[in-house]
């Protein structure tokens, strides 16, 4: 293989600008690729405070302060072109939970393989001291996932007992 990998399918990646740097994977062996924050200067972003008012921030020099418990719509400057019968799984990064206080809002993000738009990140900073963003910035990470078909369909019973548990929300062990 002389340090190469093959892949079974391949996630396109649009730029909507010429500076977008393409998302990869970091090595043959990483599940996931890290997205970028694309903030340009007057590139608009949403956020929204803890008491869900919604305030547009126009960016300059190419960074964003990010206020505490705030929640920020953070543009990557891609689309997706996903392949039929799957999905991109968003996730937060460690580094950037633990050492900042920066997490996705929304815990995972699901992008469908029919969402043509750009990728936008929902972040949160969850410290008590305002986070610098700045262009370029890993804010997430994400990984092209097979979606697994299933029915939704009604009982008309209710389900019983499948083991042995009893009760729930810590019923299985500390």
């Amino acid at each position: 293989m002389n340090g190469t990998f093959e892949l079974q399918e391949n996630l396109g990646i649009f730029c909507l600008y010429d500076d977008v740097e393409v998302p990869s994977l970091a090595t043959e062996k990483s599940a996931c690729f890290d997205l970028k924050a694309y903030l340009r200067s007057h590139t608009k972003v949403l956020a929204y405070n803890s008491y869900n008012h919604k305030k547009e921030i126009l960016i300059q020099n190419n960074s964003l302060s990010m206020l505490p418990h705030w929640r920020y719509l953070i543009p990557t400057g891609i689309i997706f072109d996903i392949p039929r019968g799957y999905y991109v799984k968003v996730h937060p990064r460690s580094g950037n939970a633990l050492k900042r206080g920066l997490i996705t809002a929304n815990n995972v993000g699901i992008v469908d393989e029919d969402y043509v738009e750009e990728c936008n990140c929902i972040m949160r900073n969850v410290s008590h001291t305002p986070i610098q963003i700045d262009h370029g910035d890993r804010i997430a990470q994400a990984e092209l996932r097979k979606v697994e078909n299933y029915n939704i369909k009604l009982v008309h019973k209710r389900p019983k007992q499948k083991t042995d548990r009893d009760g729930g929300f810590g019923s299985t062990g500390q």
